[in-house]
């Protein structure tokens, strides 16, 4: 299945792409995105991509390789949380825009070997790239039940964690994704729910093994500092909690601290940073979702550096 990028239309939009610019895919995937912002800033517009997936980069550099002549783009093995290393490698001062696609993508749930996928058998790996810390088997099997309960709950939000954390104990050890699944189903059926039992329990194991959210955390001010005055950042997120941290961090950089005659609120005053570009997430349009189902719960924030 070829890979589709979300909200495509909408990141070329936010993103205004123009010839001599420079701009950031920190989560390049497949290359959907960056390949666009490359069209968009012909002739000689420039992209760094980085991806920690050596399976994503070498798809995006087939999908790149017709911009990549007279040095348009520098694709890295790389994660995001390095950006400031990597534009500094570049000798790189600052950029008109950057892009990132939060979480796991299509291309990855449909490598059953992968472990990512509750729809397909497969090792509990779900690792973006080798250098994670631990797999999902890992967790699985070691984390106490306390802990997986609330890892459960925590990044998955699922209300019956204690019971499927308790299940998942009683049937150690688990190897595989079909293993996971059936205990899964069995702790916490839920007759009726359009969502599968397995889906939260997939999405705090997998955010857990990458530490998404810490990262998520780690670039948004490294991003912001990259770009110059009047470039902009496009975030695409996918669940809540990768979103509220977007949407927290904007609002505060896009509010002035100054303090009120005779008091210290602030230790440090300063301007607001950046201007939040939508008010309101920008989400997929019907159309786009009958024809990927993955742009369903996808959230565009963009904001402009002042």
């Amino acid at each position: 299945m070829p890979h589709k990028p979300v909200l495509y239309k909408e990141i070329i939009h936010a993103l205004q792409p123009k010839s001599g610019g420079r701009y950031v895919d920190g989560t390049l995937g497949a290359g959907g995105h960056a390949r666009g912002i490359l069209e968009a800033c012909s002739p000689d517009g420039q992209l760094l991509g980085l991806d920690v997936d050596p399976q994503a980069l070498a798809l995006s550099r087939e999908t790149l390789a017709p911009y990549a002549e007279g040095g348009r783009t520098h694709l890295e093995q790389a994660s995001y949380i390095t950006i400031t290393k990597q534009l500094a490698a570049l000798k790189w001062d600052f950029v008109d825009g950057i892009v990132l696609d939060l979480g796991a993508s299509s291309m990855q749930f449909d490598h059953a070997e992968r472990g990512f996928s509750f729809m397909q058998d497969g090792p509990l790996d779900m690792r973006f790239g080798s250098n994670a810390f631990q797999s999902a088997e890992d967790i699985v099997n070691t984390y106490d039940e306390r802990d997986l309960a609330d890892l459960i709950f925590r990044y998955g939000e699922d209300r019956d964690a204690r019971r499927i954390a308790k299940a998942i104990v009683m049937s150690r050890p688990l190897h595989s994704t079909r293993e996971l699944v059936a205990v899964i189903e069995k702790a916490s059926p839920r007759r009726g729910d359009r969502t599968h039992p397995a889906t939260q329990t997939f999405q705090a194991l997998r955010i857990a093994v990458n530490e998404e959210l810490a990262a998520v955390e780690s670039v948004l001010p490294q991003a912001v500092a990259g770009l110059r005055s009047g470039g902009r950042l496009a975030v695409i997120s996918f669940h809540s909690l990768e979103d509220r941290i977007v949407k927290d961090y904007f609002r505060e950089q896009s509010k002035a601290l100054v303090n009120p005659p005779y008091e210290r609120i602030y230790e440090v005053e300063r301007k607001a940073v950046v201007e939040i570009i939508n008010k309101k997430p920008i989400t997929a349009s019907e159309e786009e979702v009958q024809g990927n189902p993955r742009a369903r719960s996808a959230k565009l924030r963009v904001i402009e550096k002042l």
